[in-house]
Order: structure tokens, then sequence, then C-alpha cells
């Protein structure tokens, strides 16, 4: 039974460009529209990626870091946006559109919940460490704690961030995928007419940000490794975060520019014909939240070989690939297994799919998203029952 409440999703940015979480947030709004709940997701770029269908879009201007902690004025501006909903579902941390958001639910009387998408663990906290310590002390520590609970998107996320000892309640509700989005993906010439130095070659798929955490070093190397032997290219695809010059002087020092390929940013029809396309998928990244990647790679039938830090042990407790330490003969190890077994392969396709369909649906994700607002909201139901009595 779904929960008839009204939510709003808030998020600095819905461009697919930064990342996992714009996806997320908009994906999650599009199944809950889809089941009757009215749905709106803010953000300050909202007008350039606003999408049909029911979910609403609405933008605000940009809030600035300083306005979110001490100004009242950013606060006011989004007290309309935020009090018509029962539940604000905030994704991110450290922005400062979902801090301001936060303290206008706060000042509306509205629980909310906030999804770190991984932005608590260790080693995200260890980036740029002094000024999230100084963010937390200036009150994106209250933010946490007053929140009616975190949404964590594995128990491995949980636990890492237990050393915060935050004070709000916590609930564990995966990302989701529509398996009917890859079920029939197009043709694998569709993406490769953008590589014409690829041909016809089987290659391994990388597929996320070119960012240093996303472990292309230890791909690069991993590669070199089985290069000779794997009879695969390498396609890195996505946009560039930082960290393409490293992985292209790497490539270069081993002598295999001509066999790793950069497509740059690919979404939409040509993402799900690359990633169906591909032999495998490998993601050695140092640390992920929950990879829209590797789900959307599981969901094409596409084996997998992913990072103990990618936090997604049902990748090799189904069967559907292998999950390895972050170290590049350990990756490199798994490729070759994985590129030198087509029956492998296959038996790994299977189970990819039937692990998404079985535990990763956008469906089951707002069943269980409803269950925690059910929690959060106990008022919400009688309020809206004195609006709109039955018959």
């Amino acid at each position: 039974m779904t929960l008839a409440v009204d939510v709003l999703h808030v998020i600095q940015s819905l461009d697919p460009a930064t990342g996992g979480p714009a996806a997320v947030a908009r994906q999650l709004a599009a199944a809950q529209a889809g089941r009757g709940l009215a749905v709106t997701v803010l953000a300050a770029d909202a007008a350039a990626h606003a999408g049909p269908g029911p979910v609403r879009f609405a933008a605000v201007p940009p809030v600035g870091r300083r306005a979110a902690v001490v100004g009242r004025g950013a606060v006011r501006a989004l007290l309309p946006a935020v009090a018509p909903y029962d539940v604000v579902h905030l994704h991110g941390v450290w922005d400062p559109l979902v801090f301001a958001a936060a303290r206008a639910a706060r000042a509306a009387g509205r629980p909310y919940l906030v999804a770190p998408h991984g932005m608590l663990d260790p080693w995200s906290l260890a980036q740029k460490r002094w000024k999230k310590r100084l963010a937390l002390a200036l009150g994106w520590r209250a933010m946490l704690d007053r929140a009616a609970a975190v949404h964590w998107l594995n128990a491995d996320e949980r636990d890492l961030a237990a050393g915060l000892r935050l004070a709000a309640p916590g609930v564990v509700i995966p990302n989701g995928i529509d398996p009917a989005e890859f079920a029939d993906p197009p043709p694998a010439a569709l993406f490769r007419r953008r590589l014409p130095a690829l041909g016809d070659r089987p290659y391994v798929l990388f597929l996320s940000r070119l960012h240093y955490k996303k472990g292309l070093d230890y791909l690069a190397d991993a590669f070199a490794r089985v290069a000779a032997s794997a009879g695969a290219d390498l396609v890195v695809a996505g946009p560039d975060g930082g960290a393409r010059a490293d992985l292209e002087r790497r490539v270069a020092a081993a002598g295999l520019t001509a066999r790793v390929h950069l497509p740059g940013p690919v979404y939409g029809p040509e993402k799900a014909a690359a990633l169906a396309g591909a032999v495998c998928f490998c993601l050695p990244s140092r640390q992920e939240g929950f990879s829209m990647a590797i789900l959307e790679a599981l969901a094409c039938g596409t084996p997998v070989v992913v990072s103990d830090q990618c936090h997604f042990p049902e990748v090799a407790e189904a069967g559907a690939g292998e999950v390895v330490p972050l170290d590049a003969a350990a990756v490199a190890a798994a490729l070759a297994r994985v590129l030198g077994d087509a029956g492998v392969r296959d038996r790994m396709g299977r189970a990819g799919k039937a692990l998404v369909a079985g535990r990763f649906t956008w469906d089951r994700v707002a069943d269980r998203c409803d269950a925690a607002y059910a929690n959060l909201t106990p008022a919400a139901e009688a309020r809206r029952a004195h609006a709109h009595p039955a018959g």
C-alpha cells in the first residue's frame, strides 16, 4: 500500500555530469510519482534539467554557503517551496542548498531525511578534511543530528559512518533501477560508431566520472597486466573529473594508447548500448556510496569486476561478477578470469539480471521509502484524511 504523502526531493544539481545522486533523485522521484504521490524535485539548475512526466521540477536561485549557514534570507526564500510537503528528502551533505533546505524544513515543522550518498564515510571525510570539520562545527553536524532519519544506501555506508555517532536514526534503502530500461538495449553499433578505432573488437568498459576516487590508476595498471592475453580493448567513458590526463600518461607509458579509448560522457540509449555491448564492466573505485553504473551493468547482463570499496557484496554473493581488493594485481586476475571464459560470462550475466530484478528495482525501493516515510509522518495521513474525507 502506497503512503499518501507529498514528497520534496532536494539536490544541489541535476546535471548528470555531477554523478550518481542526480540520477537517483530524478529516478526515485519518478518511481514515487508513478505510484500516485505528489513529488517535486528542487534543484538550483532544475530549469535546465527538468524532464517530462508526473514529477514536478522547481528551480531556486543559487544559495551561497555563508547565506545558508548564517543568513535568514535563504531560509525565508525556501519556506514556500518546503512547507507544502509532508516529507523533505535531501540528497548530499555539503551543498549549501541542501543545508538551507534542512533549515527551512525545521522552520516549517517538516521532517527531513538526509541521503549522504557515501559522503560521510572515512575516505570521503578525509578529502578536504579541515573544510569538512569546519562545516560540521558550523552547523552541518546539527543538520545531520536533527534529521528525522539518515538514509544509508547500504549497511557498509552506515557502519563506516558510525564513528560520527550521529543522533538521527538510520534507515538502509538501496538505489534502484528500472529493468525495462535495459531489457532491450540498442545495438552495440550505436555506441561503437563513436569509436571507429575500436572497430568490432571486444572491450572492457569503465563508465563513470574520470576522477581520482574511481581508481583509474589501478585500472590502467591492471589492463597493462592483461592486455597481451586479454583479446579485448579498454573503453573509459565518462566526463573528466580531473583524472583523464593522468590516465592518458599511464596508458601511453605502457604502450597501450591504441587499445584504450576515451569517448567522453555517454548518456541515454548510447549508454545502454555501451554497457550491453561490453564483455565486462570494471570499476576499481577507492570509494562508492552505491554505484548506479554497477547496477546498470548488471541489468544489462554484463559481468562486473569491482573493488570491495564499491560496497556491493551482492555481486559476489549472486555470482554476477567478482569483488576484489583495491589492488591492480587482484583486478587484473579477476579480469583475466572473466575474459577467459565465455561460459562464466554468460552465467554471471544471467545472475546479474536476476539480482537486479529481485532486489534493486525502483518499485521495491519506493516500497521501502513508503515505510520510512510512514514512520516519520504519523500526522500526514491524518491531515490528508481530514482534508479529503472518504466519500
